[in-house]
């Protein structure tokens, strides 16, 4: 998807604006880095009444590593089989499907994606360990994820998740406008606004715009208060089509979309209260201000507190 968007975004004249997703402050993600004959065990919570779960591990295809899992009565199940096709493992009252991917046209990575399926009801409940052996590690570094959209049962989760990475598809996208959101009334970043990460060749988020407590239209011709990225992109996005119209509408620069609409829009971003290094993995290049981002209309940039939008 990240492709495909990328491509859309450079066939000219437009911005596609998305949201970070809200998975900043829960427990879905994980990561590491192992090295050669070194063994790490990832402890995973899956709390009572699970239905079922998926689980995807990331990593480099060029490192080779046994990975084993145990169940919480300690039954373990490995080392699994690198191979094509689903192979499935029992462990307890629950049946593991595993499938080994294969990279792709467009990344060097393997997937690797375990379902949990129960024999009954659910999933067995308590703390699963995922065991991962270095055999012949050229990179290390891994990544591993749990389902968003609040989708899990409480208490499901990694018992050390990192925060750190915790973007969602398709913020990852270089050439689109990731948009992270931040509390207006308090000027303070939305803890659960995913995050970008070092492990990122590109910065991400792009900026951040007002996402807490957001009056909007709903169903009934009534409106609503509402929290989420999905409520900061709109800010963005009209934002865009306005400096888009000062410049291609009104002839200001028949050029203004794309890129340069992103580079305008980060050059014109506010800091907030908190912060003292921009870009950063929570806000990116600050809060969105559309007056700083006028190309030609530019007043002097400040650091006094900013108003919700400008």
């Amino acid at each position: 998807m990240e492709t495909y968007l990328d491509s859309v975004s450079a066939m000219g004249r437009n911005v596609i604006c998305t949201g970070m997703g809200n998975n900043g402050d829960d427990a879905l993600h994980f990561g590491g880095k192992l090295e050669n004959r070194e063994i790490q065990e990832i402890e995973l919570g899956i709390g009572p009444y699970e239905p079922a779960l998926n689980l995807q591990l990331w990593k480099a295809y060029e490192d080779e590593i046994k990975i084993y899992v145990e169940n919480p009565s300690g039954i373990r199940i490995g080392p699994l089989e690198e191979r094509m096709g689903a192979q499935r493992w029992r462990a307890g009252n629950t049946n593991l499907l595993i499938y080994y991917g294969k990279p792709a046209p467009y990344h060097v990575t393997q997937e690797i994606y375990f379902e949990f399926l129960p024999d009954a009801l659910y999933v067995d409940s308590g703390v699963w360990k995922l065991v991962l052996q270095g055999i012949n590690v050229k990179n290390g570094d891994y990544f591993l994820w749990l389902p968003g959209g609040k989708t899990l049962n409480p208490g499901t989760g990694f018992y050390l998740p990192r925060v750190h990475g915790t973007l969602t598809i398709p913020a990852t996208a270089r050439r689109l406008i990731s948009v992270g959101a931040y509390d207006s009334r308090l000027l303070s970043y939305a803890a659960f606004s995913g995050r970008g990460s070092s492990e990122l060749p590109y910065g991400k988020p792009d900026l951040t715009a007002p996402g807490v407590g957001i009056t909007a239209p709903r169903t009934g011709g009534d409106y609503g208060s509402y929290t989420g990225t999905s409520f900061a992109v709109p800010f963005v996005s009209g934002s865009a089509a306005l400096l888009m119209e000062w410049g291609i509408i009104k002839g200001n620069d028949p050029y203004l979309y794309g890129e340069k609409v992103k580079a305008y829009l980060r050059r014109g971003a506010r800091p907030l209260p908190e912060y003292k290094q921009y870009p950063n993995y929570e806000v990116g290049w600050g809060a969105l201000c559309v007056t700083q981002s006028l190309p030609q209309e530019r007043i002097a940039p400040s650091t006094d507190r900013i108003s919700p939008v400008t």
